[in-house]
């Protein structure tokens, strides 16, 4: 399913950032409840609160940011998802048991889709989604063969 990347494109890293209205809650959920590793975090630069997540390593990034007051975060909506493909269900219980021994626990799913091919869904401190899917997109079939 791989697909060749645009030669024009030459794209070496991706970051997508988003605000936050409870920083400090949602990087303690990345960092320490999920536990994805911190590239970068500053406090106060030009005003900005920020972090940088590698999702993995250090090619594609998750950036958090609060500046000054609180931003107006839009409603919570099902479909604003941070999807991590595992590889297989034993990792998807691994890491759910991890994140429930924090407290949270799984929340349904909006789209039969994640819930019928064994996806196990937990909602961050912004009610953004953190979707757990046992496969590898892109390097295995999906189960149901639709995304």
């Amino acid at each position: 399913m791989s697909m060749p990347w645009p030669a024009h494109l030459a794209v070496g890293a991706v970051r997508f950032a988003r605000p936050t209205a409870h920083y400090d809650d949602v990087l303690v959920f990345y960092r320490d409840v999920v536990g994805l590793p911190v590239l970068a975090e500053w406090r106060d630069h030009s005003g900005y609160d920020g972090a940088v997540f590698g999702l993995p390593g250090n090619r594609v990034h998750m950036e958090l940011l609060q500046r000054g007051d609180r931003p107006r975060i839009p409603e919570p909506d099902p479909e604003n998802q941070l999807v991590l493909y595992l590889r297989g269900a034993a990792a998807v219980a691994e890491v759910s048991r991890r994140i429930s021994k924090f407290g949270h626990e799984p929340v349904s799913a909006a789209n039969p889709y994640w819930t019928d091919n064994g996806a196990v869904l937990f909602e961050d401190p912004d009610g953004w989604l953190v979707v757990l899917a046992p496969w590898v997109f892109g390097e295995e079939d999906e189960p149901s063969g639709a995304g």
